[in-house]
């Protein structure tokens, strides 16, 4: 991350300064005790103001001394519920923060260590909670909330269980660089360390999976704590913040202080600077030399889609994405090469292995994507661009490397494309030329057996249908990857999937946070009945909130992706990936419908191709929720493949479970 990740507690070692509660104590804290007994009788309800007085010149010289230490954010202006000098319990701060930053809706699964939380929600008449059926799905919404729009997303859960049930999510975000605030209710501060009911030590459990995470030990730190998580959460390369509020903290009255300044030295010292511009003159130069250059762009590209159709439209290089950064790049336009990778196109990895110059541009070079390290790009000259300094050189030496916003390094190369005289400075059409015979020699192509419907087919359906203009979240598996290879994503924000930690049961919840985002959107999650069923509960959430999500199930009744490697690599033997009856193998199992129904969720069942088409045009014209289970054959794959490990050379592009290995 931008940032290491780290856990604040009274007084950091490390140079994340942002300290959890005032530094009134200089004892550091192991795991969770605190510096003070565990007997010590603590006032539950003990009022504090935190308004400062100090005089003119004072305050003056406190300016002055922390001008380079401190940094402010903008807040919303909301309208106040209580008088400024007015005690309020430290869960209406906290709510009252939320709203100072802008949140209108939150995803929160209420339990006894977070009731306070709960109950100052329902004082707001600014935010909604979207209340999931289980902590996983409302940190899953929240997620979708934030890849579908600009905004970050937030959910609560209490202590315990209710804190663990977040840690996927926190991991998934972390991953694929998600920016979410999850708040936590804990037991009270004097219970802390003594194993008391419902306790984890949720700060330590997620240490290495958030960008970073609070305690918070002090009421008065509440406007500052939240300021902080935001601005972490959506600064530099974004990612997961957890704070974790103590009951008795959150009963506590007092006077919030809203004019706090944000305390973080050591984490805005290392925040990218302006790019530098003799490496965006060279990065042209090396385009200007280059034969066969192609761009590897993916997730860090979503926020600089502009700019990146600027450059490629002022240079001619062809496209190809990460399964993350679909959508940034048209997939329809002709300089596409679609998707990378295990999974991707012929014509990308062609590419890639071809190439003469690789532009990456927000990436990360992650294994499914290069394979084999020392053959990816092997014939090119690298240049990475991205906005945490930590992927510079993680995996693969680059050539030319700058650490800096991307929208910002892209804008100056454009600027310098301009003045040189732009597109007709730049032909690439015998390179161009040569990877559209690579399209034409290996599409992406799928065969029909008989009536049975190719799960490939169903997305072409659902694409041409909604002319490509929904927004898709996927569970993860063979449907997840043909959701990327046939839905022609035009425009960022379009695609939710979960990549890094490919986390089944994303989907559905995903859907409603896009929803909740997007109320006006077509939201389709395109899913397999083993990840729908992980999360299958949410579907009373998108009834009760009455979200109009879609959910197209291809139902293959096995674990698909891992069927597909058995049969590769396991002559086919089946080690418990069939998801129906073994004692009734000719019958769908479970009957995905019956779900629906028991919340009250339109839903069919289509088995035949010829059928498709208009259940579903049906679904897409019902209003509100719809589920649709789409029988697919079992014996697919997902085509091409390049083994893990492999290079190019190894790519696989035909066959299918129908054959022996």
């Amino acid at each position: 991350m931008a940032a290491p990740t780290a856990t604040t507690f009274i007084k950091p070692s490390f140079s994340l300064s942002s300290a959890a509660s005032t530094t009134k104590s200089s004892l550091p804290i192991s795991r969770f005790a605190l510096p003070f007994s565990h007997n010590r009788q603590t006032p539950p309800l003990h009022i504090t103001c935190s308004l400062p007085k100090p005089s003119a010149a004072a305050a003056a010289s406190i300016t002055t001394a922390t001008t380079t230490t401190t940094t402010t954010t903008q807040q919303t202006e909301i309208p106040a519920r209580f008088g400024h000098d007015e005690p309020r319990k430290g869960a209406d701060i906290l709510v009252e923060a939320l709203e100072r930053e802008g949140v209108t809706d939150v995803f929160a699964y209420p339990g006894g260590a977070s009731m306070e939380i709960h109950q100052a929600l329902t004082r707001s008449n600014i935010i909604r909670n979207v209340l999931p059926r289980h902590e996983q799905g409302g940190i899953f919404a929240a997620e979708g909330y934030a890849r579908a729009s600009v905004k970050p997303g937030v959910c609560i859960a209490t202590s315990g269980p209710g804190a663990t049930n977040l840690v996927s999510g926190l991991a998934d975000a972390l991953l694929d660089s998600i920016p979410i605030v999850a708040i936590t209710g804990q037991v009270p501060r004097r219970m802390i360390g003594t194993d008391a009911f419902q306790e984890t030590p949720i700060v330590e459990v997620t240490r290495s999976i958030t960008k970073h995470n609070y305690l918070v030990l002090d009421v008065d730190d509440i406007p500052r704590i939240v300021r902080e998580a935001f601005f972490l959460a959506t600064s530099g390369r974004p990612g997961p913040v957890l704070i974790d509020i103590p009951k008795d903290i959150q009963q506590q009255l007092a006077v919030p202080d809203w004019n706090q300044p944000i305390r973080l030295p050591g984490y805005m010292s290392r925040l990218p600077k302006e790019p530098d511009q003799a490496n965006l003159e060279q990065i042209v130069r090396l385009v200007s030399e280059s034969k066969k250059p192609v761009l590897y762009v993916g997730g860090g590209c979503l926020n600089s889609s502009e700019e990146l159709r600027r450059f490629v439209e002022l240079t001619g290089i062809p496209v190809a994405s990460t399964l993350m950064g679909l959508g940034s790049y048209p997939l329809s336009d002709k300089l596409s090469l679609q998707m990378l990778g295990m999974h991707g196109t012929v014509s990308a990895n062609y590419a890639v292995d071809k190439s003469d110059l690789l532009l990456a541009f927000g990436v990360r070079f992650d294994d499914r994507v290069t394979g084999k390290l020392e053959a990816f790009a092997s014939r090119a000259k690298i240049v990475h661009i991205d906005i945490d300094s930590a992927e510079i050189g993680k995996n693969k030496q680059p050539h030319v490397s700058v650490c800096a916003d991307l929208k910002l390094a892209l804008k100056g190369i454009n600027r310098l494309l301009e003045s040189k005289g732009g597109r007709g400075k730049f032909d690439f059409s015998a390179w161009t030329e040569e990877l559209n015979e690579q399209k034409v020699k290996y599409p992406l192509t799928y065969k029909t057996f008989g009536e049975a419907i190719p799960p490939q087919y169903a997305i072409q359906v659902l694409d041409e249908l909604t002319d490509g203009n929904a927004i898709v979240s996927t569970g993860v598996g063979q449907h997840q990857m043909w959701a990327a290879q046939f839905y022609k994503y035009k425009r960022p924000r379009q695609w939710l999937t979960s990549g890094g930690l490919g986390a089944m049961g994303f989907g559905l919840p995903a859907a409603i946070g896009a929803a909740v985002a997007n109320p006006d959107a077509i939201v389709v999650d395109i899913d397999g009945d083993g990840s729908f069923m992980m999360n299958v509960q949410e579907l009373a959430t998108i009834k009760v909130e009455k979200l109009p999500v879609k959910i197209l199930l291809l139902n293959n009744q096995h674990l698909g992706m891992v069927m597909q490697w058995e049969d590769r690599f396991y002559k086919a033997n089946r080690a418990h990936t069939y998801l129906g009856d073994p004692s009734s193998e000719s019958e769908i199992f479970p009957n995905m419908s019956k779900f629906a129904e028991a919340c009250g969720i339109p839903t069919a069942r289509v088995s035949r191709k010829e059928d498709l088409r208009a259940t579903i045009q049906t679904m897409l014209d019902t209003p509100g929720p719809y589920l649709l289970d789409v029988i697919v054959p079992h014996q697919e794959h997902v085509l091409p493949m390049i083994p893990s490990g492999g290079a190019f050379r190894d790519i696989i592009t035909e066959g299918d479970g129908r054959i022996q290995y």
